[in-house]
């Protein structure tokens, strides 16, 4: 006997039933790589910093620091583009937030953070929370200076430099020889003592006086410039007078690097986010300030990961350009 002719309603129910196979077989094999993908993402997450690939190192003192270091800038706002990305960061970066930025910055094998002002304390709550960070940060004399220095000797602060700022408004006014004060201050406080600086006349001009310190913070770029300053090398004042960063910039200040024994900290080696809108760009800027500087310099870059694991990219980029088997 053949087989009951199927009604019309029989054929829709049929080709439903394909289509509900066709569907589950499609979502279990896209699910597989997505699966994967979480579960890659897990074991990133839980792994130790021991477990991923290690950057590439510097003596820094008794310690080894990273050669890429965490610095603060984005943790407070202060984006040197506009004040609508100030208050974008602002908004991101809650104490969670942070910590997360952090904890991240740990997994990739950065080991060091530049932080400043209130920083610290999320700090003590990275650490409290089972982190394993080194920290220096920067300040400059005042009334509170010796109370600060006893809050960097609690948490565990290995370095204090002299504010870039106010370094350098001091050499402009030739009053650079007050902050020997502060830098005595810190070393008598059992700190390593630092010096930061968006001029490299600065540094030639502390190497040729033989202070007292252990490291720098050099800017690559002098942002700071007057209009006098910038009519003067540029025949002309560009707007806005206040934040101009120059091709021509972070050569001279690698020289100024290279030609003391001390390790140096680039930071702002991205043009404080202005070569960063593309990858290439970024890209050749580590590639620059890596081929420009000592094996014993390192970078601070600021992490602004809303959009994009800037930690990891940033740690590729230091380990493709200063790679591991060179000189620590």
């Amino acid at each position: 006997m053949g087989s009951p002719e199927k009604s019309p309603d029989d054929h829709g129910y049929e080709a439903r039933k394909a289509n509900i196979r066709r569907r589950d077989f499609l979502k279990t094999v896209c699910s597989v790589p997505v699966a994967m993908a979480a579960a890659k993402h897990i074991e990133s997450a839980s792994a130790s910093p021991a477990d991923k690939s290690k950057l590439p190192q510097i003596a820094f003192g008794k310690y080894s620091f990273s050669r890429l270091i965490l610095g603060s800038n984005p943790f407070h706002a202060g984006s040197h583009l506009s004040v609508f990305v100030n208050r974008e960061m602002n908004a991101y970066y809650t104490t969670e937030q942070k910590l997360k930025t952090i904890r991240r910055c740990q997994e990739v094998g950065i080991n060091c953070w530049q932080g400043s002002g209130d920083h610290h304390e999320v700090y003590r709550l990275f650490r409290e929370s089972g982190g394993q960070m080194h920290y220096i940060t920067l300040t400059n004399e005042g009334p509170g200076l010796s109370k600060f220095m006893e809050t960097m000797k609690e948490i565990g602060c290995l370095g204090i430099a002299h504010h870039g700022e106010v370094t350098d408004r001091a050499f402009k006014t030739g009053e650079i020889d007050t902050i020997r004060d502060f830098l005595k201050k810190v070393r008598d406080a059992g700190f390593l003592v630092g010096l930061s600086t968006h001029m490299p006349d600065v540094v030639d001009y502390v190497e040729s006086k033989g202070w007292d310190v252990d490291y720098y913070m050099t800017c690559v770029y002098e942002r700071h410039r007057d209009a006098k300053a910038l009519e003067k090398l540029l025949g002309h004042v560009p707007i806005p007078v206040g934040e101009v960063y120059l091709e021509s910039d972070p050569p001279r200040m690698h020289k100024a690097m290279r030609q003391t024994k001390r390790p140096c900290l680039a930071f702002k080696i991205l043009a404080a986010g202005r070569l960063s809108e593309r990858k290439e760009r970024v890209e050749q800027a580590f590639r620059r300030t890596f081929d420009g500087i000592k094996p014993n310099d390192a970078v601070i870059v600021g992490i602004y990961d809303r959009y994009s694991d800037q930690q990891g990219e940033d740690a590729e980029y230091t380990r493709r350009f200063s790679p591991l088997s060179g000189k620590a």
